[in-house]
């Protein structure tokens, strides 16, 4: 049998209503940067996931009506009949595979400023919109109430005509009308939709008894609802108000969706939530209330546990967004024996990042999400090798970090003869190195999947603790090389705010994190001048730093840790807003003593002191500065002699004898970015190695253009 016994329960089928899950497997709605504006591109993404086993498919929130209106955000909408051929898209190609098609039907309140409808939102009680728009939502009157129902009545047939299997009454997140209504926070009513439980309820349940009656059996109606906060008595909590929504609901809807609000807690990133399964103390006891299926979620990745949970009857379905992502065919494999190459999430929330900006999906772990229908990309499938078998092209690739091993390992699968050369004993580059830093520890997992499954892949050889210069390359019987040697983190000051090498450096101690990260700690006086972190970079990994080492330094005697934190920033690490986690990141430096600088430049270093400006009015103020941590920029590694891509170039552009005869720099070696855009760049040379150039250009040409029909 090629299932393992202990992971039978996964795969047994589920009535949901009128309708039945083939297995356990729930893509529950989560964005993906597409929706109404990709359509294409979105029914191709959702349909790799029905492919890869999951018995229900969902899309992200849809908007139901112009007066809960999410731009600039690429939503899915079902405003009227024209949405239906786009919505239709997805649920054909999700039946395709015999998965059912669930659709998350949203009405955002306050959650929105109507950019593009203009229309003021509405709202449970008069209240500010959420954003950065200064404009407020107005308090829903009785007729705005009847009128909101009859949009989602329609979107609920609408959604039946265009083939779903699903409909959802959402009320999570704090993103949707019925769960502002459910909070006290936001619900200040006096009328029979305020005051007490019973009452801030009765639009939920108006919308589920309306949806139900709807769908009269043609489809199921799943409830998505957050049973706690995490706001303590400022909010709900799943042991009071939470569990007695459920306990008032409990057989009303064909399907529970549990949950935590907001996004920010439902998604928590690996740094602040590392265990699978983190919101299983909230949502257990939902099973025991109700006698409906219940799904959870939990960045679930491994088989095991997702059996257990059902057989001990904490949930009836294995919820997922953010593993479904990283691994759309994660069902598949379990079911086919294959768990050991699953690629786990390691939850970064590179995929929130990109719907926050507004951005089709990426993902750190799953280069080709996303890339479904423009390059056709698939993750389990690539195009075979130009190359006849008899005579192959001999390929190297020159570093083993996330672009090397994610370049090796496509070049292998394709069917080349590769090696795959990396100057330390160690692979990894700096995924390993990040990942042995405070809370990344799941970072691992971009090393471990591609380790492990190029000791799968026969014509690929690994040379561990080679440094190849640019003569060396020259004369190694190789037609082509990719070099993917990583970048340095710079130590002269240039970043952002600094486009010149900062003066006085050679007056104080410098390190950079490739110190850190290879193990140096900074040399303090004890009692003295506190090491000085600039973050100019204003990434992740400033803040990660900072918490890393105020567990390894000696604390000061009133408990705080030795450290200054500055950066030209308002706040701390401001790109983890995306990732929604730069709260807690601010949270956790504050928490740890840190003394935070902020809007605040350096401009020059001295004899224990740096002098710092302001970014507005460049007031200048000096610290002291015991040692100093430059978090700027990062440039290519380098050889003697020059960056080593670079160097080989010129040796070939002047006619050096060599088999070689083209070299490629992928990954940090080329731009410096995200590990995300490393594995990209690694998977995107694999791909397109040995292609006609103009079918290249085409896929990256290709897109999704609006219609002048009317």
């Amino acid at each position: 049998m090629s299932m393992q016994n202990r992971h039978a329960a996964l795969f047994e089928p589920l009535q949901i209503g009128p309708v039945t899950a083939k297995n356990r497997f729930y893509q529950v709605p989560h964005c993906c940067g597409m929706g109404h504006r990709h359509p294409r591109a979105h029914a191709a993404l959702r349909e790799v996931k029905a492919e890869g086993g999951w018995a229900v498919v969902s899309t992200e929130e849809t908007e139901i009506h112009p007066s809960g209106d999410l731009t600039p955000y690429n939503e899915q909408r079902l405003w009227d009949d024209r949405d239906l051929p786009a919505l239709a898209l997805m649920t054909e190609a999700v039946h395709r595979h015999g998965a059912l098609a669930a659709i998350e039907l949203a009405h955002n309140g306050h959650h929105v400023p109507n950019l593009y409808s203009r229309i003021a939102p509405l709202a449970a009680s008069a209240i500010s919109a959420d954003g950065d728009y200064p404009r407020q939502a107005r308090a829903a009157t009785l007729a705005d109430i009847a009128a909101l129902r009859r949009w989602h009545r329609a979107a609920v047939r609408r959604a039946i005509s265009a083939g779903f299997d699903i409909v959802y009454v959402y009320a999570g997140h704090h993103m949707s009308l019925a769960h502002q209504f459910l909070s006290t926070r936001f619900n200040q009513r006096s009328d029979a939709y305020g005051g007490s439980l019973e009452n801030r309820l009765r639009l939920t349940r108006e919308l589920l008894e309306d949806a139900l009656d709807e769908a009269a059996g043609r489809c199921a109606v799943a409830f998505r609802f957050a049973v706690d906060d995490l706001l303590g008595a400022d909010g709900m909590q799943a042991g009071e108000e939470g569990r007695a929504v459920v306990e008032l609901l409990a057989e009303l809807p064909d399907l529970w969706d549990v949950n935590l609000a907001g996004w920010e807690n439902d998604s928590q990133t690996a740094r602040f939530a590392p265990d699978e399964g983190y919101q299983e103390p909230y949502t257990a006891f939902v099973k025991r209330v109700t006698g409906k299926p219940v799904v959870g979620v939990g960045r679930y990745t491994s088989p095991d546990r997702m059996a257990a949970l059902l057989r001990r009857g904490a949930l009836d379905m294995i919820g997922a967004a953010r593993p479904s992502i990283a691994d759309p065919f994660l069902p598949e494999k379990i079911r086919s024996g294959r768990s050991d190459e699953i690629r786990e999430c390691i939850g970064c929330n590179i995929c929130v990042a990109s719907d926050n900006l507004c951005a089709p999906i990426r993902c750190t772990q799953n280069p080709t999400i996303g890339e479904e229908w423009r390059r056709g990309w698939h993750p389990e499938r690539i195009a075979a090798a130009r190359s006849p078998a008899r005579n192959p092209t001999r390929l190297l690739v020159v570093g083993a970090g996330p672009a090397g091993l994610e370049c090796a390992l496509q070049l292998g699968r394709r069917g080349y003869s590769v090696a795959l050369a990396e100057a330390g004993r160690e692979l990894g580059g700096r995924a390993l190195r990040e990942s042995r830093l405070k809370g990344l520890a799941s970072w691992r997992r971009v090393l471990d999947y591609r380790e492990q499954a190029l000791l799968r892949t026969a014509n690929v050889q690994i040379h561990r603790g080679n440094a190849l210069t640019a003569e060396d390359l020259l004369g190694l019987d190789f037609e082509h090389a990719f070099i993917a040697t990583g970048a340095r983190w710079r130590r002269d000051g240039l970043g952002h705010s600094s486009r010149r090498p900062l003066p006085g450096l050679d007056r104080l101690a410098v390190l950079t994190p490739d110190d850190i990260m290879d193990g140096a700690l900074p040399q303090l006086a004890d009692g003295g001048a506190p090491l000085l972190i600039f973050d100019d970079e204003q990434g992740y990994i400033g803040g990660v730093l900072a918490d890393h080492l105020a567990d390894s330094l000696p604390r000061r005697g009133d408990g705080s840790a030795p450290i200054a934190f500055v950066s030209p920033a308002n706040c701390v690490s401001p790109w983890t807003h995306f990732t929604l986690e730069q709260s807690r990141v601010q949270a956790r430096l504050i928490e740890q003593g840190i003394a935070l600088h902020l809007g605040q430049r350096l401009v020059a270093a001295g004899d224990g002191e740096v002098e710092l400006a302001c970014v507005y009015s460049d007031r200048r103020q000096r610290l002291a500065c015991g040692a100093l941590l430059l978090v700027t920029e990062r440039c290519a590694a380098s050889e003697p002699g020059g960056a080593l891509g670079e160097s080989l170039q010129a040796q070939l552009d002047a006619g050096a004898n060599s088999a070689l005869r083209s070299v490629q720099l992928i990954g940090d070696a080329l731009a410096p970015g995200l590990i995300a855009d490393a594995v990209h760049a690694g998977h995107l040379a694999a791909r397109d190695f040995d292609r006609d150039p103009a079918q290249v250009e085409a896929e990256l040409l290709r897109r999704e253009l609006v219609s002048l029909a009317d």
